[in-house]
């Protein structure tokens, strides 16, 4: 896996994956961005919420459950001082759909947390990560 990193302009960069696709990212005004995309721990967070999504997503289309939508909302702390690593993730996912299993997206979340989710893993080595769930019958 490689991606590439390239200043535009100032504090502005854009970061290219190995598979094609890019993305902006800008530093805070107050260091000298002009705020024209999410800072680069942001796109950790990002990462982070898509690389569980996924996961669970995957493992309750497996399981035959009928999801209508998934959302999974990412909250974290960081250290006060540098590096200011993240000290807590909290991974909300609501799914939604129709006669969803409760057993089945505990378990979804659950197999995404402990076993499959790369990002979080990795992320659960300096951080506190903790995962909830809530189901919206549509």
């Amino acid at each position: 896996m490689k991606a590439r990193v390239k200043l535009l302009d100032g504090m502005t960069f854009v970061g290219e994956s190995g598979s094609g696709h890019a993305v902006v990212m800008d530093a805070s005004p107050d260091v000298g961005g002009r705020n024209l995309g999410p800072r680069p721990m942001e796109m950790l967070l990002i990462g982070t919420g898509g690389c569980s999504a996924i996961d669970v997503m995957l493992i309750l289309r497996k399981s035959r459950q009928e999801v209508t939508d998934c959302i999974c909302e990412v909250e974290a702390e960081r250290a006060e001082t540098d590096p200011k690593v993240f000290t807590r993730i909290h991974l909300h996912f609501v799914i939604s759909g129709r006669k969803l299993s409760e057993n089945h997206v505990k378990r979804a979340v659950s197999l995404s947390a402990e076993k499959y989710c790369s990002a979080s893993i990795m992320l659960g080595r300096t951080a506190d990560v903790t995962h909830t769930y809530a189901i919206v019958e549509v």
